[in-house]
């Protein structure tokens, strides 16, 4: 969902009570169709603004989400820090009906003399833009340059003129029409020929500007309770539609918004509006937001990192997944051939009766039937014999293939457990895949991995990637908390950080984060406690669960068994909490 015109204006709003006379202290460019604007008040207080040109997902707003820049800044990012590091926000503009906005900057030049900048974002699908110009309106430069095939009706280039995006082509503005000229509109439309085939909601979206197929909907729904509803079933003359209309527009000539959040009933984003959104309410949950800023950072910003991260972490989930199918299948045919090997007592029990019936037998016979003295019926049992054996080879044969099973039994007993050991280490392995936040913690699970064996790296990637630190938190009480991120840490935490008075914390029998609690001796409060609890519940392969049972114990009680695994360990004395896994907790306690 692209963010609409009439959103914006509500955007714009609340983005001038914030950020106006605030400097910019630090500017990034974390992906190559965004731009990161760190401010910076009067009080001190630090702020983030992202300004993102994507398609689909182009916006403006403040953000609490942290990101990864790149080694080396691009151009265009260099530039901006040329131009506007330092500058202040004066205003903050929209166009009439357009999804653009403009920051007006203070800035200086290069000899010290104040001079205005602006940077404008456009939203408008593929040709989304962030645009620096000048005082005069003289474009800088901007991080898509249109020109030649691309530029049908304006061109986007250093040295020229910006000018604001055209207007869409025979459309309305909605702020402009009256009561009317909408109820002439609505009557021609009524009195067409495709009154039928033509739903309100599309007649709207092509109809006037500024609206979004979300808005057009939620207007056609307010006036008849349906979202597909045809011109030629109105019998109102379109009273209730022209109501709707004119009643939304009231709230936004008003500057009247509220932020609102559509999510689906597995809280995956799905829609938002400046108004609350009823065509939704049965099959959707919805919820006011905080602030503007925060709502479109909940339906884009989240789930563009996680599509990102999930897309960079494709490759190496698929080696790993691969390498976890085959040694699920290796373990399998293991535990059938181990099975076989129970019937090693029959293979030797038909060695001896043909020892003993040696002087009965014939070269070429291919079945002795003789009495079968282990049994306690004495029954007769039928042996199978090689014909192009003698007797003596026969009963050798049987001879060996039980010492075979013998030694295979104790052989495949010792390759399954280190399986079971090797598959529990690959699923951790996938679990912390999964919980990945960042390229820095790909690439340190990708250096375990190949450390491991698993992947291969080229000589010129063997450099070992610059640790990070584990994920920090603050309990309520002031008490630290700390959560590894992958197996490397987790050891590095438990086994060298922390100290052994510390409390360790870690989901009870399935893949987590090692938790510790650093509390320095001292027996940690049931509060903090609880909270170290439900994060080692978050951060553990059981975190969509609602109740985790976590294990605690001090560090001085874990200890790395013999040839373990980066990240297991075996503990003693421990207790045992139930937690419920809590994102919200966790992002709150988070330093």
């Amino acid at each position: 969902m692209s963010l609409d015109a009439l959103c914006l204006s509500a955007v714009r709003s609340e983005l001038f009570s914030k950020i106006q006379g605030m400097k910019i202290d630090k500017v990034q460019q974390p992906e190559s169709d965004m731009i990161l604007l760190s401010l910076r008040n009067a009080r001190g207080q630090v702020s983030r603004l992202l300004l993102s040109a994507g398609t689909g997902d182009a916006r403006i707003h403040l953000t609490n989400f942290k990101f990864d820049n790149p080694k080396a800044p691009p151009m265009f990012c260099m530039l901006l820090r040329k131009h506007i590091t330092g500058a202040r926000i004066i205003d903050v503009t929209q166009p009439p009906a357009e999804r653009a906005l403009t920051l007006v900057l203070e800035a200086y030049d290069a000899i010290g003399y104040k001079s205005e900048k602006r940077i404008t974002i456009e939203m408008i699908g593929r040709l989304s833009n962030i645009i620096l110009s000048d005082s005069d309106g003289i474009i800088i430069d901007c991080l898509r340059r249109i020109g030649g095939e691309l530029s049908e009706k304006r061109s986007v280039l250093p040295g020229l003129l910006y000018r604001n995006p055209p207007p869409q082509e025979g459309k309305l503005d909605p702020y402009n029409i009256t009561n009317v000229q909408l109820h002439d509109l609505i009557r021609k439309a009524i009195d067409s020929k495709s009154a039928n085939a033509v739903t309100v909601d599309k007649w709207l979206l092509s109809t006037f500007s500024a609206f979004s197929p979300l808005l057009c909907r939620e207007i056609t729904w307010r006036a008849y309770a349906e979202t597909d509803y045809r011109f030629a079933t109105i019998k109102d003359d379109g009273a209730a539609l022209v109501k709707s209309f004119l009643t939304l527009m009231e709230k936004v000539k008003a500057n009247d918004y509220e932020p609102w959040l559509i999510t689906t009933n597995d809280n995956k984003p799905h829609a938002f509006s400046f108004t609350r959104i009823m065509q939704y309410e049965k099959i959707c949950k919805a919820k006011r937001a905080e602030s503007f800023s925060s709502m479109l950072d909940e339906h884009f910003t989240r789930s563009s990192k996680e599509k990102r991260m999930s897309q960079r972490c494709a490759a190496t989930l698929k080696t790993i997944n691969s390498a976890h199918n085959k040694l699920v299948r290796k373990l399998a045919v293991q535990s059938m051939e181990l099975d076989e090997t129970s019937k090693r007592d029959y293979l030797r029990e038909c060695g001896d009766i043909i020892t003993t019936n040696l002087h009965l037998l014939k070269k070429g016979q291919q079945i002795l039937t003789a009495e079968d003295f282990y049994s306690t019926s004495s029954e007769l049992r039928e042996i199978k014999l090689d014909p192009l054996k003698s007797p003596q080879q026969n009963a050798a044969k049987y001879y060996k293939a039980y010492t075979k099973a013998k030694n295979a039994q104790k052989f495949l007993t010792e390759q399954i457990k280190n399986g079971e050991k090797e598959l529990e280490y690959i699923e951790s392995i996938i679990e912390q895949i999964k919980r990945v936040e960042n390229e820095h913690d790909l690439n340190e699970v990708r250096s375990e991995l190949s450390l491991s064996g698993y992947i291969k790296t080229k000589k010129s990637q063997k450099e070992k990637p610059t640790e990070s630190s584990p994920l920090r938190f603050l309990s309520k009480a002031g008490i630290r908390i700390f959560a590894g991120r992958n197996n490397l840490q987790n050891d590095k935490l438990t086994l060298k950080t922390a100290s052994k008075f510390d409390i360790w914390l870690h989901a009870q029998k399935i893949h987590g984060a090692h938790v510790i609690i650093s509390n320095a001796g001292v027996p940690p409060d049931e509060g903090t406690l609880c909270e170290a609890a439900s994060i080692a519940a978050y951060y553990s392969a059981a975190r969509k669960d609602i109740k985790v049972p976590v294990d605690y114990t001090m560090v001085k009680n874990v200890k790395k068994p013999s040839g373990g695994r980066p990240g297991m360990v075996i503990y003693s004395d421990f207790k045992t909490i139930t937690a419920t896994p809590d994102e919200e907790l966790a992002n709150r306690l988070r330093d």
